[in-house]
This record gives C-alpha cells, sequence and structure tokens, in this order.
C-alpha cells in the first residue's frame, strides 16, 4: 500500500514538472479589406496622399518639394528595367495625380534637395488552411429575424430575406491564400519623416499584378554531337529560374 502510494505522488511531480508548450488560441475577430480592382489601387493611393500630406503639413515641409520611387526587394534598391510589376507601375501615377491633387510639391525627377516618398511591395502566401468564419452575431440576428417575420405578409418577408442575404453576402468574403504588405517611406536626410505599412487580402489569380518580374542568370551548355568534350557555356537572363539545360548543336557549327 504505501509502495503504491509512493508511485502515485512520483507520477503526479513527474507530470506536473512536465514542461508544455503554450496553447494556440484564435485571435478576435477583425476585418481585413481586399483589393480585388484597379479602383482599389485609387483608393488606397488617395488614402495615402492624404496621410503624406498631413505629415508635410505637421513637420512644417509643406513647401518642400517630393519625388515618388518604387522600390524592388528594399527600400534602398530602386527597381531595374523590366522588373517593375503591373501594380507597381500604375500605382506610382496613382499616388502622384493624388498628391498633386492635394497640392503637394512633387518634382518629377531626384534632383537631390526633394524629400523621397519610396515604396515597395511584399508577396506573401499562405500553404496552410485558413479558418475564417462570418461576423459574430450575424447568425443570431438572421434566424430572430427569421422568427419575427414568421407570420408577416409574403412580401414582408420577402423583402427580409433579401436583406438578410445582403447582409450575409458582405461578410462572407472569398477565400484567399495571398496577402500583400505595402510598405511606404518618406525620407529626408536619411530621417524618416513617415512611414506607413498596409496589408490586404488579394485574389491568388491576380497575384502576379503583385510579383516583381524578378530577372535570374542561368547557365546553358552548348554541346557538339560529335565532340561532347567541346563545350561552350553561355549565361543569359531568364525571369524564371530554371535547372541548367544541354542544347545539342550540329557538328557544322562545332566552332561555335
Amino acid at each position: 500500500m504505501r509502495t503504491a502510494l509512493l508511485l502515485f505522488i512520483l507520477a503526479a511531480t513527474v507530470t506536473a514538472c512536465a514542461s508544455r508548450i503554450p496553447e494556440p488560441v484564435n485571435h478576435p475577430y477583425s476585418q481585413q479589406k481586399k483589393l480585388q480592382a484597379s479602383q482599389h489601387w485609387e483608393v488606397l493611393a488617395y488614402d495615402l496622399a492624404g496621410r503624406i500630406n498631413k505629415q508635410l503639413i505637421q513637420s512644417d515641409h509643406i513647401t518642400q518639394a517630393v519625388f515618388v520611387e518604387e522600390t524592388c526587394g528594399d527600400e534602398g534598391e530602386i527597381c531595374a528595367p523590366g522588373q517593375v510589376s503591373a501594380f507597381n507601375e500604375a500605382f506610382r501615377d496613382l499616388l502622384i495625380t493624388n498628391l498633386v491633387d492635394y497640392g503637394v510639391p512633387t518634382s518629377n525627377h531626384d534632383h537631390g534637395e526633394a524629400i523621397k516618398v519610396l515604396y515597395k511591395v511584399q508577396v506573401v502566401r499562405h500553404r496552410a488552411n485558413r479558418v475564417r468564419t462570418i461576423q459574430p452575431g450575424v447568425l443570431t440576428g438572421l434566424s430572430a429575424a427569421i422568427l419575427v417575420l414568421r407570420n408577416a405578409p409574403s412580401e414582408l418577408r420577402i423583402l427580409a430575406g433579401g436583406i438578410a442575404a445582403d447582409v450575409a453576402n458582405s461578410t462572407m468574403a472569398t477565400h484567399s491564400r495571398h496577402e500583400v504588405i505595402i510598405t511606404t517611406s518618406m525620407i529626408r536626410d536619411n530621417h524618416y519623416l513617415f512611414r506607413a505599412s498596409d496589408i490586404y487580402y488579394i485574389n491568388d489569380r491576380d497575384f502576379w499584378h503583385y510579383q516583381e518580374n524578378l530577372s535570374k542568370s542561368k547557365t546553358i551548355q552548348l554541346t557538339s554531337a560529335s565532340s561532347p568534350e567541346k563545350a561552350a557555356t553561355v549565361a543569359i537572363l531568364s525571369k524564371v529560374p530554371d535547372p541548367p539545360a544541354t542544347v545539342t548543336v550540329p557538328d557544322h557549327n562545332e566552332n561555335l
């Protein structure tokens, strides 16, 4: 009996001392906007131009010219020709247009004295299944409305059904695995005057609107059919990194 009691106390002590990982919990319900049209890009540019204009006023730089430039991969890395994504190109034009509309002095070239407005776009893809729910209280409200209207005239029930469908539709967004993080910085004399990071969902099939066209170098082995030992190595540019390929060249091109 005493032995059994000692074993029980020992097991309880070991169990109590065993380490446990933190239990995963969900974040509180929140909403995040989704970019699905060029007009949404315009809304973002308008909002961002307003925030930049406000900061220029607050920091007493309202008469200072600004220069807008897109960056790729890093805040200090200017996009190379052909590397700019469709969103980057359009968003620069939209942001400049809205800055001009706000009355902000906006330069069309970097003359060294202008305040730089730099922005970059990062595409995030989630591979795991993502859980989402409709807004809390929606189903409860719809159920209560149905109960109240049980004995109402048919016309009123049809109208209420349409309203209920609109409410439910507005709370159910299409599931998406892609997001974008758009970071904007306003820099003067190597100091930040303004910085903002905005996160949005995007449609999965439209991710390429936001993806930079990264140029990668790859090597192709040019090998003669009769003289495999004579090979020429050529470096070319490819937008999509592929494994090295081998191309066979006829004998009459052996001296290539």
